[in-house]
């Protein structure tokens, strides 16, 4: 396979990421850290309102599917509930992610009313700032998933510029079109797409998605990653590579840019003090923390040696299989349940 160099590479630099991420000075690994999330983004806009197979309105049938399932997840599964557009909320946060309640839950799921359009690019940032705000508490511990649940594109123009950068931050994103005339077009660019036409199919993708929740996250990429990211388009796996090549921002908000360091300015008319000599501090032992501190920094600067050299490897990969093929690549797989 051409692209099975490029697979690995990308593969590497993901894992290196992650990795790197979870070093945390003088911290071990605790279990209560050890939560899967799942931040749904719940589609409210007018067209949820139309009837589906069976005569019930698409937004009723998403939201009984929601309600059924989550009945039967692990009861430490972070759940989380994005809404947008209902014209009878105030706010589009529902349920902030974290620990369930499922009373609250359920109320939660239930209030949304069909109202405005489909600004899913914006969603799609905000569910995915949320989930990296979670993993930042979680020291990269657990697993981070978004489910988009839409009957409609985007209107908004910005799940291209987003969502590169997602999938980069190692967040697991599953859509499902629900009564959609033609499969949307996120099918070739997520990591699950399922099609709903009818209440029962819609239940049944949504099980399907909380059935993919592992129980354990290793932050090592498997071979299911593997197919995921052969699938995507070149142009999307090139972004993901550079995205990943900032490591500094792994859990800052989608979008966010490391800003280029700027030397301090002394005022107009005041001359900037005289440098001095360093002095040499008096020999001591160093103290253990400062021990395992300076571990930790060794073992960042070699994570971030190694995803450098990975990410220069996978771009020359990359250019040399546009090269050989004339410019084309294939098409993004979607996965069906």
């Amino acid at each position: 396979m051409k692209r099975q160099p490029t697979v690995w590479a990308f593969s590497l630099a993901l894992a290196a990421l992650l990795m790197a991420s979870r070093i945390v000075p003088g911290q071990s690994a605790d279990e209560t850290l050890h939560h899967n999330n799942v931040m749904i983004v719940l589609d409210s806009s007018g067209s949820m309102d139309e009837r589906m197979a069976g005569n019930m309105r698409k937004i009723d049938a998403a939201k009984k599917a929601l309600i059924e399932v989550l009945n039967q997840v692990p009861p430490d599964t972070h759940i989380g509930l994005l809404v947008f557009s209902a014209r009878n909320l105030q706010t589009d946060y529902v349920y902030p992610l974290g620990p369930r309640d499922d009373a609250r839950l359920r109320q939660a799921i239930l209030q949304p009313q069909p109202g405005g359009n489909t600004p899913l690019g914006a969603y799609i940032k905000k569910g995915a700032d949320y989930l990296l705000e979670r993993r930042a508490k979680q020291r990269g511990y657990g697993t981070y998933r978004l489910l988009i649940v839409t009957d409609g594109e985007s209107t908004d123009q910005l799940v291209d510029p987003y969502l590169p950068d997602v999938l980069a931050r190692g967040i697991i994103v599953d859509v499902i079109g629900v009564n959609m005339k033609a499969d949307h077009t996120l099918a070739t660019k997520v990591h699950s797409y399922r099609r709903a036409d009818d209440p029962a199919s819609l239940r049944r993708a949504v099980a399907e998605v909380f059935a993919e929740v592992s129980d354990k996250d290793t932050g090592i990429a498997d071979e299911s990653v593997l197919a995921d990211i052969a699938a995507l388009p070149e142009e999307m796996a090139t972004a993901m590579l550079q995205a990943l090549s900032n490591s500094s921002t792994a859990n800052q908000p989608i979008g966010t840019k490391t800003p280029a360091a700027v030397e301090p300015k002394a005022p107009a008319g005041v001359q900037p003090p005289a440098s001095k000599a360093p002095t040499r501090p008096k020999s001591a032992a160093p103290s253990r923390s400062r021990k395992s501190g300076d571990t930790a920094d060794t073992l960042k600067t070699a994570f971030t040696v190694i995803l450098i050299a990975v990410i220069i490897i996978m771009l020359a990969a990359l250019r040399a299989a546009k090269a050989g093929s004339g410019g084309s690549h294939p098409r993004g797989r979607r996965r069906r349940p």
